[in-house]
């Protein structure tokens, strides 16, 4: 029998595993929706949420999701393990980041108020920088950085322009959006599974 704190007793309709030993840690406020797969050494902040058909793949390194970020739906999180050049590359997400549907992250580090737009793609040992944005579709190369408040767009991601306080601030507005919208998903989603 599972026991109260269990994730998987918590969110039954999402595959939620341990690997070797590392068990998810995932915070009473968070939310995991149906469909999605939350494997090894992943940690969920406070009301972070992981949408519809995500899988979050932590078993050569560790993924982290801090608190109010979003990673929206069939987006997939791998990480880079060590080799001989390197110790390897987590998947680090700060606070208030918003993830676009369909993106990936692979060994990448996202500050705070990071937004990666759909379908784009952030490879092993990027940065997007506080408040910066990787436009959809967007493809940003193994090591580059992305100043805070900057756009950057294209296959290769190339410079765009500068964000306004008012585009930061629409992501602080998806982040507290998206809390709100998970919260009513997990009402409807115990009151069907009668939980």
């Amino acid at each position: 029998m599972n026991a109260p704190d269990d994730p998987q007793a918590r969110f039954p309709w999402a595959t939620i595993l341990p690997f070797e030993g590392k068990v998810p840690a995932i915070h009473a406020s968070a939310f995991v929706a149906p469909g999605a797969r939350i494997i090894g050494d992943v940690t969920l902040g406070p009301q972070s949420s992981v949408w519809y058909n995500c899988v979050l793949r932590a078993d050569i390194h560790a993924i982290v999701i801090g608190a109010r970020s979003n990673v929206q739906d069939g987006s997939v999180f791998h990480v880079e393990g060590p080799r001989p050049d390197t110790e390897g590359c987590p998947s680090v997400v700060g606070e208030d980041c918003v993830i676009g549907h369909m993106a990936v992250v692979h060994g990448a580090v996202l500050e705070d108020r990071a937004f990666v737009g759909m379908g784009a793609v952030a490879m092993d040992a990027c940065r997007v920088g506080t408040g910066a944005m990787l436009g959809a579709g967007a493809l940003l190369s193994p090591g580059k950085a992305i100043p805070a408040r900057q756009i950057w767009v294209g296959r290769p991601a190339k410079f765009l322009k500068e964000q306004s306080e008012a585009q930061v601030e629409k992501i602080r507005f998806q982040t507290e959006r998206y809390c709100r919208l998970a919260e009513r998903h997990l009402a409807e989603l115990r009151a069907r599974w009668q939980l």
